[in-house]
């Protein structure tokens, strides 16, 4: 009787240990598929990282080109300025030629600084702002021809009768608002380069404009002459 019920319960007690050994098993096999199946978390980190620097680079140049384009259309407006007053001279030189006893080195002066500014190519004066031997160049002859009419204007006080005559004081005041307006142009210009340059030279866009070579250059200031910040006197009243 004794070894019928420790079979009984060896039977039994094998028959509850089979499913757990099966179970076992099962857990063990499935940690095994688990530990060979290949692991996306590298791959994924990876296309995330470089998805992000793509983003990053995007952002940064379409930022550069934007304000590229604002200092591009701040330079066609300093350049509209000077045509305004280039045009200007050849009226006010003729003016001035017709009072006896003018001072003939005086206007040709002017006429030769308007002929220095004429002589630049339109190629340079667009390429420029890029350029910063260019910009020099073309500055340096517009502030040539500044100077030349602020003598020329300075000669005219000696000769009332021509400040009189209703052509000199019509030129007189073209002129004056012209002046002003290069200031104030010359000065916006100089406000939207330092926004570029300050954006492009920030870290890490500096990074992002090193990538495209000539492509975005600094932007080159106009640098105020002994005098240049104050627009020529052309108030010529008693």
């Amino acid at each position: 009787m004794v070894s019928a019920a420790t079979g009984t319960a060896a039977s039994i007690n094998g028959s509850q240990k089979a499913p757990e050994r099966g179970v076992g098993r099962m857990a063990a096999h499935l940690r095994h598929a688990m530990l060979q199946r290949p692991s996306y978390v590298g791959p994924v980190v990876a296309i995330g990282l470089v998805v992000l620097v793509l983003l990053f680079v995007g952002a940064s140049y379409n930022s550069l080109v934007t304000l590229g384009q604002a200092v591009d259309a701040q330079w066609g407006q300093v350049q509209n300025v000077y045509q305004r007053r280039a045009d200007l001279v050849p009226n006010l030189v003729a003016t001035v030629k017709g009072a006896a006893n003018f001072e003939s080195s005086t206007y040709e002066a002017v006429a030769k600084a308007r002929a220095s500014v004429g002589q630049i190519s339109p190629e340079v004066v667009q390429n420029a702002i890029n350029n910063p031997q260019d910009f020099a160049k073309y500055a340096a002859a517009q502030d040539q021809l500044g100077a030349a009419l602020s003598r020329l204007l300075a000669v005219v006080e000696n000769y009332p009768q021509l400040r009189a005559t209703e052509n000199f004081q019509t030129l007189q005041a073209q002129l004056e608002g012209t002046e002003n307006r290069i200031a104030f142009e010359r000065r916006k210009y100089n406000e939207v380069a330092q926004a570029f340059n300050t954006k492009r030279d920030t870290i890490p866009t500096v990074f992002v404009a090193g990538m495209f070579g000539s492509r975005f250059n600094e932007k080159p200031y106009f640098q105020a002459q002994p005098g240049a910040e104050k627009a020529p006197v052309v108030n010529f009243s008693p």
